[in-house]
C-alpha cells in the first residue's frame, strides 16, 4: 500500500503561513528563524514560496530529490522550490496554461540561485533525445555567458546580477522544450567606470585577465595585473571562492554550446578589452589663444592600443575626445571640450559601448536558443530581478529599480486576489471583497504621462536652456507638493520645512515598502544617457566587426537630429511590456530572503529579515490569502488523512469521498461556520480547526499504533514459543541419529577387523602358490630361449656369406660399366665444354643480379625516382625494362588505394593544371592548397541558416569573394554559391540571394595570366540573367572556383563547354556598356596589395604587384 504524505507531516514550525497562529509579525519572523535553523529553507504562503539564502550548500537539491517531487501534489511534501516548479510545469503540459515563475528579493538573497534551480528542475523532467538535449543544454549554457558579463561582486553578494532578466522558455505539446527567449533590464552601465568601496567591475574583466592565455593577452594588447587599469577596483579584486580563470574557461565553453563562433568570441573580447584601455585614456587642459580651455590627451599609447582593436583612426577618436559638432537643421557648430567634459565623454563611450555589447550578446544568444516559427508553443517565463532597493544614499538608479518593484507589487495582488477568486468561483464559495492597499496611486506619482515624476524628468531634459538637478527638483516640488506619497522639505506643505531628516536637495516618497530619500543630484544626467554624436560616428567609421551593429545611428548617411529617448522612458515602455506579458500567464511567485549581510551560515538576524517582510509585503499577502478560507483540501486527500477520527469511515469507506468527509465532519462535530464544502475540496476558514483536527489525528494514531504495538507483540511471543518448540524437536532427532550412528561405527569397524585378518591369510596362501608356479614356467623359457638363439646364430652366419657374395659380383659389374661410359664420354668432352662453363657462368650471374636488386628495391612511393645501378653492361636492356615495369606497377597499386572523393581532388587538380598551368601566375601557389569547397562551413553555421534552407540542391562551392562596382572599383562583400545547376551571389550580413545565374546561362571566364585573383563572369546576351550585365569578382581561391565551374559546366547535360579566356585585358559588360579591364604590374609605392581603380568610363584599371 502506497504511504500517503502531507505538509503537516513532520513539520517544523508552520509550513505554510497561511495556517500560522497567531499570526503577527513578531510569529511570522519567529517562524522563518525556527524553519531556518533546522535547514527549512523554503516556506509557503499558500502557492507562494519564500526562500531563504543558507550561504551554504545543502542535500536537498540531488537528482534523489527531483526524483521525489516529480509529478507530486504541490502540499503532498514539505514546502521546496522543486514542488512549486513541478506546478507550473505540469500545469503548462497538462493544461496548456502559460506559466510565469517571478523571483523577486534583494541582492544577494539567491534570486540568480533560485532561478537555476526552477531551469534546473524543468530540464531534468522534461523530455530527453538528441536535439531535446540541446535544447535544454543551450538554455542552461547561457547562464554563465549573461553572468560574466551581467553580474559583479558587491558588498552584499559575490555574485550580485546587475541587470534584470526575463527568460521564455518555449514548450512543444509534449512538454519538451523547443527554445527561449531572454530579455535584459536595466544593466547598471556605471559600474564600468566606476564601483563603491568594497565592490568589483562585472566579472569579464577579471576573468579575462585571469584566464586567457599569454598568447590572447597579447592579442588583445593587455597585462595580467589588475592594477594597470583605472576601470578596476584593486581592494576587492580578489574574491574567496571565485576562480576567476576557471570561471573564464567555462564561459568560453558555454559561448561555443550555445553557438557563438571563433571569430564572434574575439571579436567579443577585443571590445572588452577595449574597454579597459579606454579607461587609461587620461586628459591635460591646455588654453588656447581666445582664452577658452581645450582638454588635450596626455599618454596616447593607450588610445593607439585602443585604436588598433577596433580598427579605427587614431586621428578621428583622438579629435572626438577634444571636439563636440552640434547640428540644427542646416548648422553646424563645432565646441571644444574641457577636462572635464572629456572625461565625461570618455566614461559615456566606455558605458554605451559596454551596454550595447551586452544587448548584442542577449540578442545573439536569442538567435541561437530561439525556437521555430512553426505553430503555437506553450510559454514558461522566470523572471529574476533586482529588488527593492533603500541604501544610505539612492539615486536615478534605485528609484528607477523600486518603481519596477512597485510595479511587480501591484500585479502581485491583483494575480493573487484574482487567482483566490477564481477558485472561490470555480468551488462554489462565496465570494467576500477583501480590503487592502492598493499602491496604483504610487505607481501613478511616478509613471503618470502628465504629471509623473518620470514624465517631468523626460520633459526637464528635453527643455531648451539651462537644466540642472535643481531645476528638476524644484519642478517636483511644484507640482508634486500635494501628493500623499511625495515628501520634499522645498515643497509648498509645510509640514516638511521643519524636517531636518530631509536634505534640501533631496526629496522622499513612500512606497509599499517604507519611505525611500532619494539624492536628485544626478537624475537629470542619468536619464539622458547621452554619447556625442561625434563619439559615434567614429565608432561606426571602425572596421571592427561589431561597431557598425552596436552605433547604428553614426552612420552618416542616417543622420538622425531628432533626440534618443531618455533612460527613463525607454525602462517605462520595458516594465509596461512586461507587466502585459506577465498578466498574460499563470503566475508563480519565489520571494528571496537574506538571512544577514555576513554572507555567512546559521546566522539569522532579526531585524533584516524583519525588513524585508515588510518591503516584500508578505504579511500582506497573508492577509489576502486568509481573509476567506485558510486551508483547502481535495476530497481524497483529506478523507484519507482524517478517516480514522470517524467508526463510519474507519478504515474503508465505500462511497463518494465528499460523503465521507461529510460524515466524518458531522462526527466530530465541527461548527459548520468553520468549514465549506466545494465542488472538489473542503474549505477550512480558521487554522485552529486545521490543528485541532491534526491534534485527534495524533492522538488516534498514538491509539491505533498501541493497538498494532499489543497485537505485534502477542503474535511475536506466539512465534517464538512455537519456533522453541520446534526447535526442541530437531535437536531431540538430531541426538537419536548420532547416537545411532555412533552404534553402527563400532559394529562396522569390529567387522572390517575381523575381515582383514581372514583375507590376509588366504593372499599368503595363494602368493606362495604362484611363486611356485612361477619359478617352473621360468625355467622352461630358459631353456627353450637358449635353443632358439643357437639356431639364430646358425642361420645369421649363413646369410651374412650369402649377402658378401652378391656384393662383390655388384661391385665388380659396376667398376665395368664405368670404365666403358668414360671411354665414350672422352670423345664428346673437349668439343662442349667451353659453351657449357659459359652457360653456368651466365646463370649465376642473372642469379646474383636478381637476388641483389630484391634486397636494393626503392620504395612504394610513385615519385621517387631511385633505381639500383646496373652492375653489368650486358644487363642494359633488361635493367631499364625491370625498372619500367616496377614503376607502373607500383603507380597501379597506389592508384587502387584512391577513394572516391580523393580520386575527385586529384582529378580536379588535374583539370586545373591543364587550365591554368604556364597561364597563370597564380596556379603554382594554388598546387599545395587542398580544394575545400564549403570554407563557410554553411550547413553548420547558424548564421548562415536562412540561406542554406533557401538552396535547393547541394552546395558544391562556398566562399566569400568581392563583387568589384564599376563606379569606383571598390569591392562589396558577397557570399557565392555553386551548385550543379546554378551560381548564386548572396549578402554577407543578410544571407538574401542578390543574384542566381543557371550555368547554362554563363558563356566564359576572363582571367588574367598574372598572380590576382580577378575574375569576371560572363552570361550569355538576351538571357534572363544578363539583365544587369556581366560580374566581375575577386576571390582569393580563384583556381579551385574556376576549375570547380569549369567541371560542373562540362558535367552540365543541358549546357556547353564553358570557355576559359585567359588575357591581360577582356571587356566585361555592364548593363548596356561595355568596360574594359586591364592589369599592369604594379611599383613598390602600391605595397602588396592588389588595386583597382576606375580610369574612365570605359576603362577599369588593377594593379598587381610583382611579389604577390
Amino acid at each position: 500500500m502506497e504511504v500517503k504524505t502531507s505538509l503537516l507531516d513532520n513539520m517544523i514550525g508552520v509550513g505554510d503561513m497561511v495556517l500560522l497562529e497567531p499570526l503577527s509579525e513578531d510569529s511570522f519572523i519567529a517562524n522563518l528563524r525556527n524553519r531556518f535553523d533546522h535547514n527549512e529553507i523554503y516556506t509557503y504562503i499558500g502557492s507562494v514560496v519564500i526562500s531563504m539564502n543558507p550561504y551554504r550548500s545543502l542535500p536537498i537539491f540531488t537528482p534523489e530529490k527531483v526524483e521525489e517531487y516529480r509529478n507530486r501534489n504541490f502540499y503532498e511534501l514539505s514546502p521546496h522550490i522543486y514542488a512549486l516548479a513541478d506546478e507550473a510545469y505540469r500545469s503548462l503540459r497538462d493544461q496548456d496554461k502559460d506559466q510565469c515563475i517571478l523571483i523577486t528579493g534583494e541582492s544577494g538573497a539567491g534570486k540568480t540561485e533560485a532561478s537555476k534551480l526552477v531551469m534546473s528542475y524543468v530540464a531534468a523532467v522534461c523530455g530527453k533525445g538528441q536535439e531535446v538535449n540541446k535544447v535544454k543544454e543551450q538554455l542552461l549554457q547561457s547562464n554563465p555567458v549573461l553572468e560574466a558579463f551581467g553580474n559583479a561582486k558587491t558588498v552584499r553578494n559575490d555574485n550580485s546580477s546587475r541587470f534584470g532578466k526575463y527568460m521564455d522558455i518555449e514548450f512543444d505539446f509534449k512538454g519538451d522544450p523547443l527554445g527561449g527567449v531572454i530579455s535584459n533590464y536595466l544593466l547598471e552601465k556605471s559600474r564600468v567606470v566606476k564601483q563603491p568601496r568594497g565592490e568589483r567591475n562585472f566579472h569579464i574583466f577579471y576573468q579575462l585577465l585571469s584566464g586567457a592565455s599569454d598568447d590572447t593577452l597579447k592579442k588583445l594588447k593587455l597585462d595580467r595585473d589588475f592594477s594597470k587599469y583605472n576601470y578596476l577596483s584593486l581592494d576587492s579584486a580578489a574574491v574567496n571562492g571565485l576562480d576567476d580563470a576557471a570561471n573564464f574557461r567555462t564561459v568560453r565553453n558555454a559561448m561555443q554550446i550555445v553557438g557563438f563562433m571563433e571569430d564572434e568570441v574575439q571579436s567579443v573580447l577585443e571590445l572588452v578589452a577595449a574597454v579597459l584601455k579606454l579607461g587609461n585614456i587620461e586628459f591635460k587642459p591646455e588654453s588656447r589663444c581666445n582664452g577658452n580651455d581645450e582638454s588635450r590627451i596626455k599618454d596616447k599609447n593607450d588610445l593607439k592600443e585602443m585604436c588598433e582593436l577596433l580598427g579605427t583612426e587614431q586621428t578621428v577618436l583622438e579629435r572626438a575626445f577634444s571636439y563636440r559638432t552640434v547640428e540644427a537643421k542646416q548648422e553646424k557648430v563645432c565646441t571644444t571640450l574641457n577636462v572635464a567634459q572629456a572625461y565625461y565623454a570618455r566614461d559615456a563611450l566606455a558605458k554605451n559601448l559596454y551596454s550595447r555589447l551586452f544587448s548584442w550578446l542577449v540578442t545573439r544568444i536569442n538567435e541561437s536558443i530561439k525556437a521555430a516559427p512553426k505553430s503555437r508553443h506553450k510559454v514558461m517565463g522566470v523572471l529574476d530581478i533586482y529588488g527593492f532597493e533603500i541604501f544610505e544614499e539612492n539615486s536615478f538608479e534605485q528609484f528607477i529599480i523600486n518603481y519596477c518593484n512597485e510595479k511587480l507589487q501591484q500585479i502581485f495582488i491583483e494575480l493573487t486576489l484574482r487567482e483566490e477568486q477564481e477558485e472561490y468561483i470555480r468551488e462554489g464559495i462565496e465570494w467576500t471583497n477583501i480590503e487592502y492597499f492598493n499602491n496604483a496611486i504610487i505607481c501613478d506619482l511616478i509613471e503618470n504621462h502628465q504629471n509623473g515624476i518620470l514624465a517631468m524628468l523626460d520633459e526637464e531634459c528635453l527643455r531648451p536652456g539651462t537644466v540642472t538637478d535643481e531645476t528638476f527638483l524644484d519642478k517636483l516640488n511644484t507640482i508634486c507638493a500635494e501628493h500623499l506619497h511625495f515628501e520634499s522639505r522645498l515643497s509648498k506643505s509645510s509640514k516638511f520645512l521643519t524636517d531636518h531628516s530631509l536634505p534640501h536637495n533631496c526629496f522622499r516618497i513612500q512606497h509599499y515598502a517604507g519611505k525611500v530619500l532619494y539624492r536628485a543630484e544626478g537624475f537629470v544626467d542619468k536619464n539622458n544617457d547621452l554619447l556625442y554624436r561625434d563619439l559615434s560616428q567614429a565608432m561606426y567609421k571602425a572596421n571592427h566587426s561589431l561597431m557598425k551593429q552596436l552605433f547604428p545611428e553614426g552612420n552618416p548617411a542616417k543622420v538622425n537630429l531628432k533626440r534618443p529617448p531618455t533612460a527613463g522612458f525607454q525602462f517605462r515602455h520595458s516594465v509596461g511590456t512586461l507587466m502585459r506579458n506577465l498578466q498574460t500567464k499563470n503566475p508563480n511567485y519565489i520571494r528571496c530572503i537574506k538571512p544577514n549581510d555576513k554572507k555567512a551560515s546559521h546566522i539569522f538576524t532579526d531585524s533584516l529579515v524583519c525588513h524585508q517582510v515588510r518591503y516584500l509585503g508578505l504579511m500582506e499577502n497573508v492577509r489576502v490569502r486568509r481573509a476567506g478560507y485558510a486551508f483547502r483540501q481535495a476530497y481524497e486527500p483529506c478523507l484519507e488523512r482524517y478517516k480514522m477520527l470517524c467508526k463510519r469511515t474507519w478504515p474503508h469507506w465505500r462511497g463518494p469521498a465528499r460523503e465521507g468527509v461529510e460524515v466524518l465532519m458531522a462526527d466530530l462535530t465541527v461548527p459548520t461556520e468553520e468549514f465549506s464544502y466545494g465542488r472538489s475540496k473542503v474549505f477550512i476558514r480558521n487554522p485552529r480547526t486545521l490543528f485541532s483536527l491534526e491534534e485527534r489525528r495524533r492522538q488516534c494514531l498514538q491509539d491505533l499504533a498501541t493497538l498494532i504495538q499489543k497485537i505485534y507483540r502477542g503474535w511475536k511471543c506466539r512465534s517464538h514459543f512455537l519456533l522453541l518448540k520446534k526447535s526442541q524437536i530437531v535437536v531431540a532427532a538430531w541426538f537419536r541419529r548420532y547416537a545411532q550412528q555412533n552404534k553402527y561405527k563400532r559394529i562396522k569397524s569390529a567387522t572390517t577387523v575381523v575381515q582383514s585378518y581372514t583375507r590376509g591369510w588366504q593372499a599368503r596362501k595363494l602368493l606362495r602358490e604362484l611363486k611356485y608356479q612361477k619359478r617352473c614356467e621360468e625355467a622352461v623359457t630358459t631353456i627353450s630361449a637358449y635353443w632358439h638363439g643357437t639356431q639364430a646364430r646358425m642361420e645369421l652366419r649363413r646369410l651374412k656369406q650369402e649377402a658378401r657374395n652378391i656384393h662383390a659380383v655388384t661391385v665388380i659389374w659396376a667398376y665395368w660399366q664405368g670404365t666403358k661410359v668414360r671411354r665414350e664420354y672422352r670423345k664428346f668432352f673437349r668439343a662442349n665444354a667451353g659453351k657449357k662453363i659459359y652457360n653456368f657462368t651466365i646463370q649465376r650471374i642473372m642469379q646474383k643480379y636478381f637476388l641483389g636488386l630484391k634486397s636494393t628495391m626503392p620504395s612504394m612511393s610513385p615519385i621517387d625516382k631511385s633505381w639500383p645501378v646496373k652492375p653489368y653492361l650486358f644487363l642494359d636492356g633488361v635493367h631499364s625494362d625491370l625498372r619500367r615495369i616496377f614503376h607502373l606497377w607500383r603507380c597501379k597499386k597506389y592508384r587502387s588505394e584512391f577513394t572516391e572523393e580523393k580520386k575527385a581532388v586529384f582529378e580536379e587538380k588535374l583539370e586545373a593544371s591543364e587550365i591554368f598551368k604556364d597561364k597563370k601566375a597564380l596556379y603554382a601557389s594554388s598546387v599545395s592548397q587542398p580544394f575545400i569547397g564549403d570554407y563557410l562551413e554553411i550547413s553548420k553555421n547558424p548564421k548562415y541558416q536562412k540561406l542554406n534552407s533557401a538552396m535547393d540542391e547541394k552546395v558544391l562551392l562556398a566562399d566569400v569573394v568581392n563583387k568589384i562596382n564599376r563606379a569606383n572599383g571598390k569591392g562589396t562583400a558577397r557570399i557565392f554559391l555553386l551548385t550543379k545547376n546554378s551560381v548564386v551571389l548572396a549578402d554577407q550580413k543578410t544571407g538574401q540571394v542578390k543574384a542566381s545565374v543557371p550555368l547554362p546561362d554563363l558563356t566564359s571566364v576572363s582571367v588574367s595570366t598574372q598572380s590576382d585573383g580577378f575574375f569576371a563572369l560572363k552570361l550569355k546576351e538576351g538571357s534572363a540573367s544578363a539583365i544587369k550585365g556581366d560580374f566581375l569578382l575577386s576571390s582569393e581561391h580563384l583556381i579551385e572556383i574556376i576549375t570547380k565551374l569549369h567541371r560542373t559546366g562540362a558535367t552540365a547535360a543541358d549546357s556547353e563547354q564553358l570557355n576559359i579566356d585567359i588575357s591581360d585585358e577582356f571587356l566585361v559588360q555592364f548593363k548596356h556598356d561595355k568596360v574594359c579591364v586591364k592589369f599592369i604590374q604594379g611599383g613598390p609605392k602600391n605595397g602588396n596589395s592588389v588595386s583597382c581603380k576606375r580610369k574612365n568610363n570605359r576603362l577599369l584599371e588593377v594593379s598587381v604587384p610583382s611579389t604577390v
